[in-house]
């Protein structure tokens, strides 16, 4: 009778073990987060340590954060749209072109509750926000980082070829680029294989010739391509760059196989964004660079957003915004600064008294820019976008001319369903 007893005794404590992991196991949550796989150690390490901090502020939360190539990553996301489980959190860019994909296939929760709830229109800069209601509807994502894109050049380059000052104009950008050619250096270094490096030169060419009215109403296809002439100009600029003055071959290679050639001194300029800082001083002596605007003539600010989005596949969607409480909050921000850019998303935030020379120098950028102007696959939606890549290279490439590179994007737009 006493052993039967043991043995019943045993059994019911091994049930109730199993019923105190089965809660257990019940009470853990996974949340997982989607980005793409950055360069930087740092933005790597940042999102590293927004997981730990999380977990510990979530007991039995686990954070997993999945990285991957940024045209992999797109993939991944446009499965996840028609399928049935995907990520709880994904990054993508702002804009009707990158993030609006995904609005569009319903990939995106609107997440105007949240905005409310967290008062995050209020604590972050306007330009990083404004891209969250653009879509007819409801707010969709939350910035984490806002990044302006300027040119970044080679100090003892400039100097080799007797440049004494950071262009001021677009004039004297191409006179220098001219002074760099008759010292034998490529002025720039693109990669074109991923088409949107390439991308910006044009965008910037745009707002050169067209100014920033014009360019922004081209951009919003308010205006016919082929009977709006500085869209035949600024693709006539892009020719005579790509013919003359980029290290080539470039339509063979990707962006980073271009930042290895620029920081092997194979070109002066990069047209690049304030996180190059990060990946410069983490290669080389960053002090060796300089940064000024693109001379485009209108003093706006080249750049853009990039967000956090709630899943519709998310299983806790409070839990996600708590995420994003969580990074934007003042706290982390304070952590990280610098990590994502110059500036933090964040207002309450102060550039870090250690700060670089280079931080600086875009800290003044940031601070004289009026208005700013986005990348054009942010700008257009992704069809377009796809189309603008291709025309893009195609004049790049010799293969098209610059009159029928704008009838060619007016067609496209006239066409679309």
């Amino acid at each position: 009778m006493a052993k039967l007893t043991m043995r019943k005794a045993l059994m019911a404590g091994v049930a109730l073990a199993g019923m105190g992991a089965a809660a257990a196991q019940a009470q853990e949550q996974k949340l997982t987060i989607w980005t793409i796989a950055y360069t930087s150690n740092a933005q790597v390490q940042a999102l590293k340590d927004a997981a730990t901090g999380f977990e510990e502020s979530h007991p039995g939360v686990d954070v997993e954060i999945v990285q991957r190539g940024i045209d992999e990553h797109k993939t991944a996301l446009r499965v996840a749209a028609g399928a049935s489980t995907g990520p709880d959190i994904y990054m993508s860019w702002a804009g009707l072109g990158l993030g609006g994909e995904y609005v569009a296939a319903g990939l995106s929760a609107d997440i105007s509750k949240y905005y409310d709830e967290y008062g995050w229109a209020d604590r972050l800069s306007a330009p990083s926000v404004a891209f969250a209601g653009q879509f007819g509807e409801g707010m969709h994502g939350i910035p984490f980082r806002f990044s302006g894109e300027a040119i970044y050049y080679n100090k003892a380059l400039f100097e080799e070829a007797g440049i004494e000052s950071e262009p001021q104009t677009y004039d004297e950008l191409v006179a220098a680029a001219g002074k760099l050619a008759d010292a034998g250096i490529p002025a720039f270094t693109f990669g074109g294989t991923v088409n949107w490096h390439l991308m910006r030169l044009m965008d910037n060419l745009l707002e050169t010739e067209c100014g920033a009215e014009t360019h922004d109403a081209l951009m919003a296809m308010e205006l016919n391509w082929t009977e709006t002439a500085c869209a035949t100009d600024a693709f006539a600029e892009m020719q005579m760059w790509a013919e003359n003055y980029i290290l080539s071959p470039f339509m063979g290679i990707d962006q980073a196989q271009s930042f290895n050639l620029y920081v092997a001194g194979r070109a002066a300029m990069m047209l690049e964004g304030d996180w190059l800082v990060n990946q410069l001083n983490e290669v080389t002596d960053v002090n060796e660079f300089g940064v000024f605007p693109f001379p485009t003539g209108t003093e706006r600010l080249y750049g853009f957003a990039e967000y956090f989005y709630i899943s519709t596949k998310a299983d806790d969607p409070d839990l996600a915004a708590e995420f994003f409480e969580y990074f934007t909050s003042d706290e982390y921000q304070d952590k990280i600064k610098g990590t994502f850019g110059a500036i933090s998303v964040n207002t309450n935030v102060d550039l870090d008294e250690n700060a670089l020379p280079l931080e600086n120098e875009w800290y003044e950028i940031f601070a004289n820019a009026k208005g700013t102007f986005v990348n054009g696959d942010q700008a257009f939606p992704l069809d377009v976008t796809t189309e603008y890549f291709r025309v893009i290279n195609d004049v790049a490439s010799g293969n098209l001319a610059p009159a029928e590179a704008a009838g060619e994007m007016q067609t496209f737009i006239d066409n679309r369903g």
